[in-house]
C-alpha cells in the first residue's frame, strides 16, 4: 500500500481510528485487538518498560509464520481490498489459530496496522520503530529532564547544608579547643576551673623558681582547692629548689597535701582540671593560652604527665648535703649530655630554668672535670668516653 492510502486507513492525523466498529470479513474469523491496545497489554507484561512482547518465533527463520504473513501482505497487490488473517491463513496454507497468532505479535510490533473494517496493512520498520518506541523515548526524555529538574532542586539546599556543617564544625571547635589571648582572660578561665574542679589537678611548670607575683596569686587558689579535698600534684625542674620563694610555696601547698616533685630536663608545661580540661601556653605569645576540652587529646597529655611524674623526685624544702649533691650531679650530667648534643650556654640554661650565669658556671665545672680547654674540646671527650663505656 503506498504511504497516502496508510495515512488513509489511520485516519487524517496518522493515528489509528480506535472508534472504527470491529468487524470481520468472512465467518469465523474473531475481532482481534487493536494496535495500541495490544501494545499497552504487551507493555504490561514486560516490567513496565512500555515495549511490546517479543515474538515466539525468529523473524529471521523464512519458515517463520510472523515472516510469512508480513512478507504476503507486503506482496499482495495494492489493488486488492485489504486482507483479513482468514485471507492470510488461505494464501499460506496455515491453521487460522497460528496466522492470527503471527498478526497478534506483528500488531505489537507495529508492523501491522488495522483498518476501519478490521483487516491488516503491512508498516514499514522504520515507521513501527517510531510508533512503538516513539512514546518510549518521550517518556525517558521527560524522565531525565524530571530528575535533572529534581537534581537542581535538591543541590539547591547544599550551600544551607553546607552552611550548617561549617557552623557546627565552629561550635564543636569552640567547645573542645578555646583560644585565650589576653592575658587576663587566661587567669580568670583557670580561676574558674579552680573554683569548679572536684577531684584532680596535675600542674607542669617548667623553668625554675617561679616569679613571686606568680606564686602569691597562685597559692591562695590552690590553698582553697587543697582544702576542699582536691589532689594535687605539682612539677617542677630541679632549679627551682634553689628558688627561695617556690620553696616557701612548696611548703604552704604540702602542709596541705599537695605533692611536688622535680626533673632535671625541660617538659611541656601544662595545667590538668579533673582529667577533662587542659590548659597549654602558646608559643611565642606569654599572654596566650589554650583551653582543651578534646577527651582524647586530654587523656594523651594526662598519660604523658603521668610518665613525668614516674622520673620525677620528690621536692624536699628541707635538704640534707646528700640531697643537694645529688641533684647538682644530676644536672651537670644533663649539662654534659646537651653539650654533647651541640646546644649553647643560653640555650642549656633556657632548658634546665636556669639563669645563663649560673648555667655557664656549671659547664666550667665540666670542662674542668674533663681537663678540656674549650666547648668543642669538651664535646670531643665526652663523645669519647660514650664510646669507651661498655655497653650494658
Amino acid at each position: 500500500m503506498a504511504i497516502p492510502e496508510i495515512l488513509q486507513a489511520q485516519g487524517g492525523d496518522g493515528t489509528p481510528d480506535s472508534a472504527a466498529p470491529a468487524e470481520t470479513a468472512s465467518a469465523g474469523t474473531a475481532p482481534e485487538t487493536t494496535a495500541p491496545a495490544a501494545i499497552g497489554a504487551a507493555a504490561a507484561g514486560t516490567a513496565g518498560t512500555g515495549l511490546p512482547a517479543p515474538p515466539s518465533e525468529d523473524p529471521e527463520d523464512p519458515e517463520d509464520p510472523l515472516t510469512r504473513v508480513y512478507t504476503c501482505l507486503l506482496a499482495r497487490d495494492p489493488a486488492q481490498p485489504p486482507a483479513y488473517s482468514a485471507d492470510l491463513a488461505a494464501e499460506l496454507e496455515l491453521p487460522l489459530a497460528r496466522v492470527e497468532s503471527a498478526v497478534s505479535a506483528l500488531l505489537d510490533m507495529g508492523l501491522l496496522r488495522r483498518t476501519p473494517e478490521r483487516a491488516v496493512l503491512p508498516v514499514a520498520p522504520d515507521e513501527a520503530v517510531q510508533r512503538t518506541l516513539g512514546p518510549l523515548e518521550r517518556e525517558m526524555r521527560a524522565r531525565r529532564q524530571h530528575m535533572e529538574r529534581t537534581r537542581e532542586q535538591l543541590m539547591a539546599f547544599m550551600p544551607l547544608y553546607e552552611s550548617h556543617l561549617l557552623r557546627l564544625t565552629h561550635l564543636r571547635q569552640a567547645e573542645y579547643v578555646e583560644l585565650l589571648t589576653d592575658l587576663r582572660a587566661v587567669r580568670e578561665a583557670i580561676t574558674e576551673l579552680g573554683r569548679t574542679c572536684e577531684r584532680e589537678v596535675m600542674t607542669a611548670q617548667p623553668g625554675g623558681g617561679r616569679r613571686a607575683e606568680v606564686l602569691e596569686e597562685a597559692v591562695a587558689r590552690d590553698e582553697e582547692l587543697l582544702r576542699r579535698g582536691v589532689r594535687m600534684r605539682v612539677l617542677y625542674q630541679h632549679t627551682a629548689r634553689f628558688s627561695s620563694g617556690t620553696c616557701a610555696y612548696v611548703e604552704r601547698i604540702g602542709r596541705l597535701g599537695a605533692q611536688v616533685r622535680t626533673l632535671d630536663d625541660e617538659f611541656m608545661r601544662m595545667l590538668v582540671f579533673d582529667r577533662s580540661t587542659a590548659v597549654i601556653p602558646v608559643p611565642d605569645d606569654p599572654h596566650a593560652a589554650v583551653l582543651v576540652r578534646e577527651p582524647h587529646v586530654v587523656a594523651f597529655m594526662v598519660g604523658a604527665y603521668e610518665r613525668l611524674w614516674l622520673e620525677a623526685l620528690p621536692f624536699e624544702t628541707e635538704w640534707d648535703r646528700q640531697t643537694i649533691m645529688d641533684i647538682s650531679d644530676e644536672l651537670k650530667q644533663t649539662i654534659v649530655r646537651l653539650l654533647t648534643e651541640g646546644l649553647t650556654d643560653a640555650a642549656i640554661a633556657r632548658r634546665l630554668g636556669l639563669s645563663v650565669r649560673s648555667c655557664r658556671r656549671h659547664v666550667a665545672d665540666v670542662m674542668a672535670a674533663l681537663g678540656a680547654e674549650s666547648r668543642f674540646q669538651a664535646g670531643y671527650l665526652l663523645a669519647q668516653q660514650e664510646r669507651e663505656q661498655p655497653s650494658p
